[in-house]
């Protein structure tokens, strides 16, 4: 008696797929100041759950201000120094640096930036589902935004 989850293949195409770097999609939607490339999405993967792929920011640069509708979004810093603005006049900031993660809730506005000015700055990228949403907003941001320290709530010190 077969397992009815192993599909036909026997997981041979349909199971772990390995995606090159050098072989991400740059064809998803763009935000001003970025360049977003899908690794893993519903069309090359058949992901139903999740999106993931890169972000890279070039020196000294910003981008426009966005959100990802109802989409969790994860960024995960792998070179260069992360400055994140967000809230509803970006009046909130934070940074990150190599090793660091980056939590962005379901409609925060918020906005990357390149805090080097000589190092790029590269991320990966993952979301709560495999459509690439991206509404890119006109905000005027506050200054000087307000600093804001991350406090683990599980771990209360």
């Amino acid at each position: 008696m077969s397992d009815p989850h192993v599909p036909d293949d026997g997981w041979k195409h349909s199971g772990v797929r390995v995606v090159p770097g050098d072989q991400l999609d740059g064809a998803t939607p763009q935000t001003p100041g970025m360049l977003r490339a899908t690794a893993i999405d519903r069309a090359r993967m058949g992901a139903e759950k999740l999106w993931a792929g890169t972000v890279h920011i070039h020196p000294n640069a910003k981008t426009g201000a966005h959100h990802h509708g109802p989409l969790e979004s994860v960024i995960y810093v792998v070179s260069g120094r992360a400055r994140l603005r967000w809230g509803e006049k970006l009046e909130f900031v934070a940074e990150a640096g190599p090793g660091d993660f980056i939590y962005v809730p379901p409609f925060v506005p918020h906005q990357e930036i390149n805090a080097s000015t000589h190092e790029a700055l590269s991320c990966v990228l993952v979301r709560s589902d495999s459509d690439a949403v991206v509404v890119n907003l006109d905000i005027e941001p506050a200054e000087p935004p307000e600093g804001v320290a991350w406090i683990d709530p599980t771990h209360k010190a």
